[in-house]
């Protein structure tokens, strides 16, 4: 009777699991490892790059998107448009750095007007006026 293990049921074997899945993430590692072999950035490829990329890029889609939504919600809409894109890219200090030179199209320009073309304040031109005597 020695040797024969202990003879318990065979387990069934589980079906294949995404790396996606595996790593906990949304964005694909087996596209971003496909398009890492196909773009000549190297010869080889590591395993852990890709999972490491798809997660750098899902981070970086969460926190465009959340800003975005942001943007949208303080002008009363729903739906994100390329313009609360270009509001929440062009406001935040570091995305702004990352995608610096990048057009969006439809995005518009940040509201900004010149100190100079601000009207003068009330208070100080009353006191003028007041002052002048003849």
């Amino acid at each position: 009777m020695s040797g024969r293990g202990k003879g318990g049921k065979v387990k069934a074997r589980q079906g294949k699991k995404a790396r996606s899945v595996r790593a906990g993430l949304q964005f694909p590692v087996g596209r971003v490892h496909r398009l890492l072999r196909a773009g000549n950035y190297g010869e080889r490829v590591g395993a852990g790059a890709p999972v490491y990329m798809a997660a750098v890029l899902e981070y970086l889609a969460a926190e465009v998107l959340e800003l975005a939504g942001n943007a949208a919600r303080d002008n009363k809409k729903t739906r994100i448009v390329p313009r609360h894109l270009q509001l929440a890219i062009r406001n935040d200090e570091e995305l702004n750095n990352l995608l610096g030179k990048v057009t969006i199209a439809e995005g518009g320009v940040l509201p900004n007007i010149q100190n100079v073309l601000l009207p003068k304040k009330t208070a100080a031109m009353g006191k003028k006026s007041q002052s002048q005597e003849y």
